[in-house]
């Protein structure tokens, strides 16, 4: 359960913008599991919904996504940790190793709101609509980072499969196995399109044009769109290559089951025709 002590009033104006006087802050996404029950959290701190945006200590916010990432701003690594490990008891199936994406925004009211070649991210101003929006990017983006990292690995264990084809050779890897590839396929691409909905605008920016362009632009420099169509192709072939693969085995225990079925009818004949003359 996590609970934050509620000072809101020392970081917002009557305008409800927060870090007035900050020019530079960090922003780190983790990854930390498939989803994130956010009905088991305690929401005594609570600033805003979607995400589920919580006040930490004197300058620090989290904005927590149902599909299991957690952005944080303005925190250090042990209030970060923190935060991860009060999470433990929300998160479905916790990933050992979670992805992290990080970015610095800096707050400057006179030039255009951007994600420079650095990496860095300029607002003109620190509202919670804004740190919303660049939360909203940084957990889509990590998510991708995720399974982009995952499919590269599932492309290694596919390669082999292509080469030994390539060379006449027959397959070495069971029919589980097989499935295996299919369905963590199918699950990325569910959790992808059904959860993150990485290529949907979130309702935040709906009836505000200004936070709409402001996601687009950073939405369009983070690639959001060509990595899942990227992705989704990649999955694709791997779908495409495991099912070409299960059909030369099922083919091959096909093949097999007639032979055997030959080699009875066979020594059937011979038990007759022996039978009959000795």
């Amino acid at each position: 359960m996590l609970g934050f002590k509620d000072n809101r009033h020392t970081h917002f104006t009557a305008k409800g913008k927060m870090f007035e006087q900050i020019q530079r802050l960090n922003a780190r996404a983790w990854f930390i599991g498939s989803r994130i029950d956010l009905r088991e959290l305690s929401r005594g701190s609570t600033v805003a919904l979607g995400p589920l945006t919580m006040l930490v200590g004197q300058q620090g916010y989290s904005m927590i996504f149902r599909f299991g990432v957690v952005v944080m701003f303005g925190l250090s690594s042990a209030e970060e940790q923190e935060i991860i490990e009060g999470l433990k008891d929300s998160a479905h199936n916790r990933f050992e190793q979670p992805e992290c994406e990080a970015a610095e925004i800096f707050i400057d009211p006179n030039v255009s709101e951007r994600l420079d070649a650095e990496g860095r991210i300029t607002l003109r101003e620190a509202s919670v609509g804004r740190l919303q929006v660049v939360a909203h990017v940084l957990a889509k983006s990590c998510v991708l980072s995720y399974y982009e990292n995952s499919v590269a690995e599932v492309f290694d264990r596919i390669e082999v499969v292509a080469e030994r084809l390539c060379q006449g050779q027959s397959p070495l890897r069971s029919k589980n196995e097989i499935l295996g590839e299919i369905g963590n396929a199918l699950l990325i691409q569910t959790r992808t399109v059904g959860r993150v909905e990485i290529t949907e605008k979130p309702e935040i920016v709906w009836e505000e044009p200004e936070l709409d362009r402001l996601y687009e632009r950073i939405a369009t420099e983070y690639e959001l769109r060509d990595r899942d169509l990227a992705l989704s192709r990649k999955l694709d072939l791997v779908s495409r290559t495991a099912e070409t693969y299960l059909d030369l085995v099922n083919n091959r225990q096909t093949l097999r089951v007639e032979w055997y079925i030959v080699i009875l009818i066979v020594v059937e004949i011979l038990l007759s025709l022996y039978g009959k003359f000795f």
